[in-house]
């Protein structure tokens, strides 16, 4: 690309875009980079610098950017049928990709229902939930239950089951009311076992992100929490809905965090890696129970009245397929774990920092938690510079994330750790 090309899409960014979570009036300030193309981990600017995709894209990257047999995939699927809608008819892609979610998800999961985000599969579950108790007549149960650090998108459906205020307190007069839990792990289970005991016949669901709390800074759960957590909605009859938007397709070592502890929830919320980082689509699997609820004839009025246009869109559920099939066919778990030993042992050495405050990590996601001096810049600066090292990462306040594609090599995965120490350890200074 020429340098006057280059030029011009700078200022037409800065001209026509809106760029979310961005201050733009910081933005317009800025040298914005450009992504033009990309290969592999890699991810290349309009003006030929090459950097790492360290985030793979916004946590969506699984194998790779131009993995073959995706792209073969949708060139294929090009040649057929590009979009059908799902409202009155169906499609191939969409049928075998519902067959083949179902096969590999948590048992006890029967249906699937599609939408386009993670936002929309989280929401799609709490009016599925919300609906279900008032189609069998259970009018009482009302009541969503949310953890206080929770994050689970940015439609006002999730946003009302959302706890970070940095993202959502001006939106607070919007939404509905929920219950959110204090603390952390075992002190939320103690929160959320007092709640069911005083509350539990209006509950009517819990939404919680399972193992990996990624937006409110890669917390992670002490081991069994989760698993008392869904003893506690059996006990109590209330429903459980896991999003896995973050956890799912395999980052946390598992395709599916809740296969950790051996859980199976009544809502299974997925989005973000399901079609490896090529297009938008995202599903919401629950229960034969709960979708035995919303069979009446059509003159009671107790459909699921929900549906977007995109609704199993048939280039994203052939992308999704192949992602599952370069999963299988080039045992990405079963190569993940040596990753994952290598992550946590050089993890560690971050501790020689003295503003790293404390080290995060389930499987391939990590959170670096810094303090002091570095509390201020809120993990940008540290972003900002680690680029100068050809390593590209976005910062939740004063967490580095580190959440590469789950292809990326050992070697590789050593350069961006050390492209992430060398930068904090530059900005400290």
């Amino acid at each position: 690309m020429s340098k006057s090309q280059a030029r011009r899409l700078k200022q037409w960014d800065r001209e026509y875009i809106w760029h979310p979570f961005t201050q733009m009036k910081d933005w317009a300030k800025t040298e914005p980079l450009i992504i033009d193309s990309a290969d592999g981990i890699y991810l290349k600017d309009i003006d030929g610098n090459i950097y790492m995709d360290g985030v793979s894209s916004l946590w969506v990257n699984v194998h790779g950017h131009r993995q073959p047999d995706i792209d073969a995939a949708l060139v294929k699927q090009i040649a057929k049928l590009s979009h059908s809608t799902l409202l009155g008819l169906s499609n191939t892609p969409a049928i075998e990709l519902a067959k083949r979610l179902l096969d590999i998800a948590p048992k006890g999961l029967k249906k699937v229902f599609y939408s386009d985000n993670g936002s929309t599969a989280v929401e799609i579950a709490i009016k599925m939930a919300y609906q279900y108790w008032q189609n069998i007549g259970n009018l009482k149960k009302t009541c969503l239950v949310h953890l206080s650090n929770s994050y689970h998108g940015d439609t006002l459906g999730s946003v009302s089951v959302g706890g970070i205020d940095l993202f959502h307190k001006v939106y607070r007069k919007l939404i509905f009311k929920t219950i959110a839990l204090k603390g952390h792990g075992w002190e939320a289970l103690e929160a959320l076992e007092e709640l069911l005991k005083a509350r539990g016949n209006n509950i009517a669901a819990l939404v919680v992100e399972p193992l990996v709390q990624g937006a409110a800074g890669m917390l992670v759960w002490p081991e069994g929490a989760f698993k008392k957590m869904r003893d506690l909605t059996l006990k109590y009859n209330v429903f459980l809905i896991a999003d896995e938007v973050a956890t799912g397709f395999g980052r946390t070592g598992k395709m599916f965090a809740c296969q950790h502890e051996g859980v199976t929830p009544d809502f299974l919320c997925l989005a973000k890696g399901m079609t490896g980082g090529y297009l938008p689509l995202a599903a919401t699997l629950t229960t034969q129970k709960i979708y035995d609820g919303f069979l009446f004839d059509y003159k009671e009025q107790k459909t699921f009245f929900h549906g977007h246009t995109y609704t199993g869109n048939p280039l994203s559920c052939a992308a999704a397929l192949a992602n599952l099939e370069v999963f299988q066919r080039k045992h990405t778990l079963a190569k993940l774990g040596p990753k994952i030993k290598f992550l946590a042992k050089k993890l560690k050495m971050f501790y020689n920092l003295p503003f790293v405050a404390e080290v995060r990590q389930k499987g391939f996601m990590a959170g670096i938690e810094l303090r002091g001096r570095l509390e201020t810049l809120v993990g940008a600066e540290v972003c900002q510079r680690v680029r100068q090292y050809g390593v590209i990462l976005r910062p939740l306040g004063n967490v580095i994330v580190l959440m590469p594609p789950l292809s990326i090599s050992i070697e590789e995965l050593d350069f961006l750790l050390m492209a992430t120490y060398r930068a904090i350890e530059d900005v400290g200074a």
